[in-house]
């Protein structure tokens, strides 16, 4: 091998690894794009690398030359990485511990807690001649929104909304690198439909032999399924319904607890259905690589609180703190329930190039227009389906598996509301550390969750709930500005 005393530990995809090759002039022992890594750490130095890579990873190069080990997280965290390290405050030195999942680490006999590794970072150790780390650096390589390839000062809207079609669609089609089969997640909700949309533009241009397979799941009654019947027809794609019973829900609790690593309401919530979904698509179908829209209501202000922000300026400080946590709540979700099934997950909406011209655009063109979240996205792509589904109201990736007259929040509510007792619940401070439960549904999750990981606290840092509305739960169904599909914001 070209370097001998460099090894990589990393998962992921490196988009712009041929680019980069040919730039350069590197020659390659491998076909695997991961490789790229170690010619530019050796020819640039860590922080460069990181910089210069464009795709999703986490790696550990480890320098037997030079007795360094490196540790590198994508922007928005959508490859995890867990690490523990228990350190002699006397000399500042230890033993570190890195992981893909939190499970591989929280059974090892280390004193301190398990923590997620931080996007968009990139940490340096020390080694020394006995095999014990020192953390020498630490710093952010990329900051989100940072270096936009466009700018769009002085543009006008129609010019905005021609390089958002062109970045998204150019996002889609460098995740195309594959040779497994694809595949696209479709709830009927804009961000997931104008993914397979433009996903099946791309794979034509392609010359991919194959139909696109989309995928939705709901129960009996659910308008996310309705909604994706519609797209699919509109795309004429290979579509699979996946139906899932109340009973089947309630079974896959624990073990969707145990393979996303959290305890957050509305992510578990949200989890189970994309958890049977995946598990689905890897037992019957040839699909391995998937598309989906997670990203785009963090990005482009989707969440129907966005309404209610006070200014422009608000609303592009929570979406942009959104972003920065997604990596703890919605891409948990993505990132764990698919690999858990031997699956490969894109998404399009949280590429690198997209999000920093898409946050480079005035404030007031981003904070939703006439009631309608995500107003300028959907814009860019009108005529493009539908416009009962370029205007449909946003709803909650759990929301939309049921009809109004019962969600699947209510079911699990009503599931553990004998479970949990009132002075259990009032002495949740007695039993759990950090993050205290405030309902039975989050007792009951945070109970399952201590007993596979206990002491994690730093896994759930917080509960998501939406911001400027009055709210005691994070189901959109339950806020006062919840709209229901009506042909009244189509325009």
């Amino acid at each position: 091998f070209t370097y001998p005393h460099l090894w990589l530990l990393y998962n992921g995809e490196i988009y712009n690894w041929r680019d980069l090759g040919r730039k350069y002039d590197f020659h390659f022992d491998t076909q695997c794009d991961g490789e790229v890594i170690l010619h530019l750490y050796a020819r640039f130095g860590a922080k460069a690398m990181a910089e210069m890579l464009d795709g999703v990873f986490a790696f550990c190069v480890v320098d037997t030359e030079k007795r360094k080990i490196n540790l590198g997280r994508d922007l928005f965290g959508v490859r995890p990485m867990f690490t523990v390290f228990d350190e002699d405050v006397s000399n500042g030195f230890g033993t570190l511990g890195v992981c893909s999942e939190a499970k591989g680490l929280v059974n090892l006999p280390f004193k301190s807690n398990v923590h997620p590794f931080p996007p968009g970072h990139l940490q340096i150790f020390n080694v020394t001649s006995e095999g014990l780390v020192g953390l020498a650096e630490t710093t952010r390589f990329l900051e989100i929104g940072g270096c936009p390839t466009l700018t769009s000062i002085g543009e006008t809207e129609p010019e905005m909304l021609a390089n958002i079609r062109t970045l998204l669609k150019g996002a889609v089609k460098k995740r195309l690198m594959s040779d497994r089969r694809i595949g696209c997640l479709l709830s009927g909700g804009f961000d997931s439909s104008i993914v397979s949309a433009m996903l099946i533009e791309c794979m034509k241009e392609a010359g991919c032999k194959y139909k696109l397979q989309t995928f939705s799941i709901g129960m009996e009654e659910s308008p996310d399924l309705k909604a994706a019947r519609l797209v699919s027809k509109y795309l004429d794609t290979e579509h699979h319904e996946v139906k899932f019973t109340t009973e089947e829900g309630f079974a896959a609790l624990k073990d969707v607890i145990y393979t996303i690593e959290s305890h957050d309401t509305t992510t578990v919530r949200s989890s189970v259905p994309m958890y049977l979904m995946s598990k689905y698509i890897s037992e019957k179908t040839s699909t391995i690589v998937v598309f989906s829209g997670e990203g785009s209501d963090e990005l482009c202000q989707g969440y129907i609180h966005f309404d209610k922000a006070p200014t422009p300026e608000a609303a592009d400080k929570e979406s942009r703190r959104l972003l920065g946590d997604i990596y703890l709540y919605d891409g948990v979700r993505a990132d764990r329930t698919i690999s858990a099934h031997g699956l490969e997950m894109r998404l399009p909406f949280l590429d690198k190039a997209f999000t920093s011209y898409y946050l480079s655009l005035p404030l007031e063109c981003r904070i939703p227009r006439k009631g309608v979240e995500k107003f300028l996205l959907r814009s860019a792509f009108k005529g493009m389906l539908p416009d009962e589904i370029i205007w449909r109201p946003k709803e909650a990736c759990s929301d939309g598996l049921c009809p109004l007259e019962e969600s699947w929040f209510s079911k699990i509510q009503k599931y553990v509301e004998n479970k949990i007792s009132g002075e259990l619940l009032a002495n949740a401070s007695t039993k759990f550390e950090g993050l205290l439960p405030k309902t039975k549904e989050a007792y009951y999750f945070r109970q399952m969750f201590e007993d596979m990981f206990p002491g994690c606290k730093s896994l759930t840092p917080y509960y998501w709930m939406p911001k400027w509305i009055p709210a005691t739960d994070p189901s959109a169904r339950l806020l006062p500005i919840y709209k229901q599909t009506e042909t009244s914001r189509l325009s």
